[in-house]
């Protein structure tokens, strides 16, 4: 969404200010995932709601492929955030871990309506198009446009700073150490910051310079100020989605261009080379352009978008094992759905389609929300039984962890089964 954002930006509004309630499922040992194989405490391999949230109406949710914290954001604007902070990526002001749900008070000013999430920074965007940063900026990542001698002066930011972006900010999205913002501009639809070691920015170069004359000790020099990218100045960007090192966006003509690194095929050419400046997918072109209700997804090391009739395609690392898909090529087992919502972790996806949840992949933590007696990994998508015939409000993955909202309308009575159905930590509802 990650990858990580959520990847259905033309939303119903009026389902946008209803909003809805949040179920959680993964993993909520935030210290250690990621750094400790085995077994943790904590998993919630259902989808459950969180104590802080029972009954809040949340509208938009973030997390990243590269991500160890969440992000939610409810309908009056309020911005919530959980999970690890070691470099100040939930914006309180400190470096301290949160369990539960907090509310970041240095956002109170603003009415925040999108949000995404990096590895260590989160990035968001208020009602009148403003956009903050909190979090890691060693590469210039919050585009608060600081640097000197190729690296930023201040690394973290663990209270809310402005973005130097000049104009009406419509959306962002981020990478691992990278962000994306989409601006209502003509002509500078999209701008970058950040890491730009394997061309994810897509301004044509990987910064690289050496270090020192005497031997060969190579860095990427940030790029701390939100850039235009030139060869996309005569589109408009509409859509984009982030892998951890890797880009896809769409424009108002339903092309879709891909940039970054390009293991396992994950930018849709073919080829594994990486691309520094936005190159077009040739699949998505004359007769199977994207359609404006589209949704956009990228994982670690893949992508994802629906095309034509509503169709799924995937490209990159699909599966632990087994061929990559070097090229897009449609999801039969997901043909014949109306997709409208979807989200990529680490390796793991997660899809709201008609009135039923869907989710497959590699997953180790109860991520895929399939219960205590289903199985933990999936190859093939496949229905979350808790959350069927539910309807589906948005969705996010994070590295090891999904989110979902779901309207409440006439399921008081599933929700109370939802909570019921896992006693958890202290921060989750055990009534």
């Amino acid at each position: 969404m990650a990858a990580a954002m959520n990847s259905s930006e033309k939303k119903d509004e009026s389902s946008e200010e209803k909003g809805g309630e949040l179920l959680f499922c993964g993993a909520t040992a935030w210290d250690i995932i990621g750094k400790r194989k085995g077994a943790m405490e904590g998993n919630l391999v259902s989808p459950t709601r969180l104590r802080p949230l029972v009954g809040v109406n949340i509208r938009f949710v973030a997390s990243g492929c590269a991500s160890f914290h969440c992000v939610a954001l409810d309908v009056e604007g309020r911005c919530y955030t959980w999970g690890r902070n070691e470099k100040g990526q939930l914006g309180h002001g400190d470096m301290i871990q949160r369990d539960r749900p907090t509310v970041v008070s240095g956002l109170s000013k603003h009415k925040i309506v999108k949000a995404a999430a990096g590895r260590s920074h989160t990035v968001v965007v208020s009602d009148d198009g403003q956009s903050l940063a909190f979090g890691w900026n060693k590469y210039g990542q919050l585009g608060s446009g600081s640097a000197k001698n190729g690296f930023v002066s201040v690394e973290v930011e663990s209270t809310p700073l402005p973005c130097v972006v000049s104009d009406e900010v419509t959306n962002v999205a981020c990478g691992a150490d990278f962000t994306v913002w989409l601006s209502s501009t003509e002509g500078a639809s999209i701008l970058t910051a950040g890491l730009p070691q394997y061309g994810q920015l897509g301004h044509g170069t990987d910064n690289e310079f050496n270090m020192k004359d005497s031997s060969v000790k190579l860095a990427y020099e940030a790029q701390p100020r939100p850039k235009a990218i030139a060869s996309l100045a005569g589109e408009t960007i509409v859509k984009v989605a982030c892998g951890t090192n890797h880009t896809v966006a769409v424009d108002k003509n339903g092309f879709v261009y891909t940039w970054g690194y390009g293991g396992y095929g994950r930018l849709g050419h073919r080829e594994q080379k990486d691309e520094w400046a936005p190159r077009r997918i040739d699949v998505f072109q004359r007769n199977n352009v994207l359609p404006p209700n589209a949704i956009v997804s990228a994982g670690s090391a893949n992508s994802a978008c629906t095309a034509g009739g509503g169709q799924l395609y995937m490209w990159g690392k699909i599966k632990n094992n087994g061929d990559d898909w070097m090229y897009p090529k449609p999801m039969m087992d997901l043909s014949g759905w109306n997709l409208r919502w979807m989200d990529s972790g680490s390796m793991h996806h997660f899809v709201g389609a008609d009135s039923s949840c869907i989710s497959w992949g590699h997953a180790q933590y109860g991520e895929l929300g399939y219960g205590p007696n289903g199985q933990k990994s999936s190859a093939a998508p496949k229905k979350v039984d808790m959350l069927e015939g539910m309807h589906v409000m948005g969705v996010a993955c994070g590295f090891c962890h999904s989110m979902v909202i779901v309207d409440r309308t006439d399921i008081a009575d599933r929700l109370e089964q939802v909570t019921k159905a896992r006693v958890s930590s202290f921060y989750l509802s055990p009534q």
